[in-house]
């Protein structure tokens, strides 16, 4: 078995097991048990929503998805679909959440699997009286806007403070397109660095090719839909699930190009405490995406380039932070752009860091049309 779908099956299989890859052409997700093998409580997701789901249990339980399958499993795909008792124990408290939270929240998610495991894999009935005493790092993608926001400025003065600060607006106006080559690290290229590009068009069109050792990852948004064609992936032609999925890969897009951020995201909203990222002070506001997906921006109070983005995916046991940081500013054609970004999510972490762009340049259409269905390198 290639030794990167091991490591795929690894990060991906969680409570049932991979089917073979196939390409999924109907634009819409196919549903988890059509994909994965030994699909009992977690029928009828979306495939990306299952990922997600996966994640979730990770992140709350401060463990990797190899925990839950068989030892065996990471020589023999076929063994991911093998009951253990962790993945009958699984089982079970999704139910028993489920249960707790139609019985007592009207059904709303109120409790998740983090709450009790908080990271760990055994729930803690004891206090800790390090944690009542002690002084723990407060976490700034977890503040909220307070019944009574403290006073400061508008969430249209932090954008149009961030605009002039990546060249003022008539200066981003010009910015139409952007090439961009580099490295890219994840867990998909085993972390080491590999070779990317990226081609967007303003007000929202992006292309990002990573060429992994087994072949190339390509994400592309043609400013209304999306797809992930990746040989490595239960499915190799992937269209990005509406809500979300949609949501994230539309702002995304849209950042490459600071001069529309207010155009990103509705409904702004100001008034959250002061906090910071690291050595910075930071400036945070919310928006609301086309499809309902909430986001956060974290920008430099001093400098007002932005920091951070933290977007929220829905999944049936909780929801998932995702985080962008953004670092490296450099001038191109006198605009401010960040060089380096770094994703984090519950499934992993990813590091992007261009080494050259191209401001620009024309761009051909097919580089944002719908990608082929991927293959293996069949080198590797």
């Amino acid at each position: 078995m290639n030794g990167n779908l091991k490591w795929i099956a690894w990060i991906l299989a969680g409570l049932g097991a991979s089917a073979p890859l196939i390409a999924q052409s109907a634009e819409t997700q196919p549903a988890a048990e059509t994909v994965f093998k030994n699909i009992q409580v977690l029928k009828g997701i979306p495939v990306s929503e299952f990922m997600g789901t996966m994640g979730f249990f990770s992140a709350a339980l401060g463990l990797n998805c190899v925990y839950c399958h068989a030892a065996e499993s990471l020589s023999d795909w076929d063994k991911f679909a093998i009951d253990v008792p962790r993945k009958r124990m699984a089982r079970t408290m999704i139910q028993m959440v489920d249960t707790l939270n139609k019985n007592s929240f009207g059904g709303r998610k109120a409790i998740t699997c983090n709450s009790c495991h908080n990271g760990t894999q055994k729930p803690k009935g004891v206090p800790s009286l390090m944690t009542q005493y002690g002084t723990p790092e407060e976490d700034p993608n977890e503040i909220e806007i307070p019944d009574q926001p403290p006073k400061g400025p508008a969430a249209e003065q932090i954008l149009d403070k961030f605009i002039a600060a990546s060249g003022g607006a008539e200066r981003l106006s010009v910015l139409k397109t952007l090439a961009a080559k580099g490295k890219y690290d994840g867990y998909e290229t085993y972390h080491a660095p590999v070779a990317f590009e990226l081609y967007a068009q303003a007000p929202g069109q992006s292309t990002t090719i990573i060429h992994a050792q087994n072949g190339t990852s390509t994400t592309v948004f043609d400013g209304r839909a999306g797809w992930i064609a990746s040989a490595q992936n239960p499915v190799t032609l992937l269209p990005l699930a509406p809500g979300a999925e949609l949501d994230g890969a539309r702002l995304d897009a849209a950042l490459l190009f600071p001069g529309g951020v207010k155009q990103a995201l509705r409904e702004w909203k100001s008034g959250f405490p002061v906090t910071s990222l690291g050595k910075s002070d930071v400036q945070v506001i919310q928006g609301t995406a086309e499809g309902g997906t909430r986001a956060k921006l974290f920008f430099d109070a001093e400098s007002g380039l932005l920091l951070r983005q933290v977007r929220y995916f829905r999944t049936v046991v909780g929801i998932n932070p995702i985080q962008i940081d953004y670092e490296d500013y450099r001038s191109v054609e006198n605009v401010k752009i960040p060089f380096r970004w770094i994703v984090t999510w519950t499934n992993g972490r990813s590091n992007y860091q261009i080494e050259e762009i191209q401001p620009n340049v024309a761009l051909d259409p097919a580089r944002f049309a719908k990608p082929a269905a991927a293959v293996l390198n069949p080198a590797k």
